[in-house]
Order: structure tokens, then sequence, then C-alpha cells
């Protein structure tokens, strides 16, 4: 559950990223593209290529939270 507060700093990714990365990729995106530190509690967003599919990743105080939301047309 994510749960937001007062400071919570939201990052999101402009650019597309390769959907097939996982926890770990995610997190190596965030520390050497974005030169921020995964384990934080920052909410990193990133985008598919077709901008229809976002990956959520976060550290919520025990390990990477990884959610996977596909956009669907009104």
């Amino acid at each position: 559950m994510l749960m937001s507060s007062q400071g919570m700093r939201i990052l999101v990714a402009t650019k597309p990223v390769d959907f097939r990365k996982g926890h770990d990729g995610l997190a190596a995106l965030a520390q050497s593209m974005l030169a921020e530190d995964p384990f934080t509690g920052t909410i990193f967003v990133f985008r598919s290529k077709r901008a229809d599919r976002l990956k959520i990743l976060f550290w919520d105080g025990s390990g990477l939270v990884m959610a996977y939301k596909r956009l669907e047309a009104v």
C-alpha cells in the first residue's frame, strides 16, 4: 500500500524505458540516469515506449516495491 505524506518526492522519467527491466534494473536506472538513491522513499515513475504502461518503483522501508499499471482509453 502506498501512503502519501508531506514531503514525499515523486520523480517521473520523461524518456521511455525498457519494460523488461525489473526491480533491480529500474533501481539502477534511478541511480545512474536520474542520480537519485532509490532507497530513500522517493517514488519513481517510468513509462513504456507507447506511453500506455507505467511502472512505479519505491522503497517501503523493508524492500523495493514495483507496481505496474496498464492505461486504458476511456
